[in-house]
This record gives structure tokens, sequence and C-alpha cells, in this order.
């Protein structure tokens, strides 16, 4: 199942690569926070969200709903008979210089392969440099993210916003930032704090907060 995007909505995704920018650049991680994180990498046992889905619900698919620019809009999605039902509505804005030390595996996830699976198949530790969570109120908009997830239209889901980072070696990279709104099924708030290291004061503005909400609820993928 593949999303074509309008040509407002392109426009509008190419108009936030600036912004994600701005975020990426305000929350730019200190030497120290990276070496912290290579350290983490080296021990962390936390699944991937593919392999959670695949756990609680039996199986998992990703469907890539919209990619452009270093954009990508996907649907993580466990399956119900002939249906599709989107666990974690996830945007990710990559680097915009990415390190040819992983280019191959870049291009796969490109391609629209899941960005968890590839890197952990190729030798990669991951670690999700959390910056928010907390929880998104859906209200009564006519969002395609509550037709993915089959709910109705004024559930309120878990938010989760990182910075996504690569290590192998010594050597470590900050590949993404991205940004996950899940099924109430699949994961709540607090689920996601007591799975993630997060304190408040590592939080992003209120400003950031409101834009990438904003980002979720009024998606329109038809």
């Amino acid at each position: 199942m593949h999303y074509k995007q309008d040509a407002a909505a392109t426009e509008k995704d190419s108009g936030l690569l600036s912004y994600f920018d701005d975020i990426v650049r305000d929350n730019k991680l200190a030497p120290a926070v990276l070496v912290a994180a290579l350290s983490a990498c080296a021990t962390e046992t936390v699944l991937l969200n593919s392999e959670r889905i695949e756990r609680r619900f039996g199986s998992y698919g990703i469907d890539v709903l919209a990619s452009e620019a270093g954009l990508r809009r996907s649907s993580l999605y466990s399956a119900s008979g002939e249906s599709r039902i989107c666990r974690t509505y996830a945007v990710v804005r990559f680097t915009a210089e990415p390190d040819k030390s992983y280019s191959p595996e870049h291009t796969k996830v490109l391609a629209g392969n899941s960005l968890g699976e590839v890197f952990r198949a190729n030798g990669w530790k991951i670690h999700k440099q959390t910056l928010h969570i907390g929880s998104l109120d859906m209200g009564a908009g006519n969002s395609s993210i509550v037709k993915l997830m089959n709910l109705s239209e004024n559930r309120s889901l878990a938010l989760h916003i990182y910075q996504l980072l690569l290590a192998k070696g010594d050597r470590i990279f900050e590949y993404a930032m991205i940004v996950e709104a899940h099924h109430p099924d699949y994961l709540s708030e607090s689920d996601l704090l007591d799975i993630y290291r997060y304190t408040e004061s590592e939080s992003l503005s209120a400003g950031y907060l409101a834009e990438l909400g904003g980002l979720i609820i009024n998606n329109r993928n038809e």
C-alpha cells in the first residue's frame, strides 16, 4: 500500500526541511554526548520498532508513504486479515550530508527498506537520543493517520522525537531526526518513558513541538 503525495504536501514538506535543520542545529550533540551515546550503543538492547511490532502483533511491514529531498513519511504496520494497521507513523529527516561509510545502507533505506533492520543487519549499532516524549491529541481533524491506524478521530497518540545515531567501532554519526506517533494499542507515553532515557530539561521548545505536532496532525496522504 503506497500513497501519493500531492503537490501542496510536497511543497509543504520541502519547506519543512530547513525547519528540521534549525532543530538539528539548535540541538547539535556535544562531543561528550556523542561519546556517552557510543558507550550506550555498546550495551543497549532496546528492540527496534519492527521487532517490537512483530512480537506484539505477529507481523510487521513498512509502507513508505512519501519520500522527497531527504524527508520520508512511513507507516510501520501489522497485518489484520487483509488490512494493514499502522502502529507507528514516522517522519524522518535524514542528515543533509550522509557519510560515505554507510552509503550502501542509506541507499537501501531510501529504496523503502526498514531503517533499523538495514543498519542492524550490517553491523551498525543504533542509539536514539530522545528530544521529547509526550502525547499528541489528534482532535477532530480528518487526519489520514487516524485512518491508517483505524482509530476514532479523538484519540491521543504517544509522541517520540529523537535524533538517531549510528555507531560502528569507535565512530558515531548523527543520521536522522525522527518524529514518531504510536498507535494507542502499541505504545503509550508511559511505555516510552519506561523504554528511553529522557528528562524534560532536554526537551524541545514549545514552538518546535507545536510545529512537529502539526506535521503529524495536519498530514494529508491520499
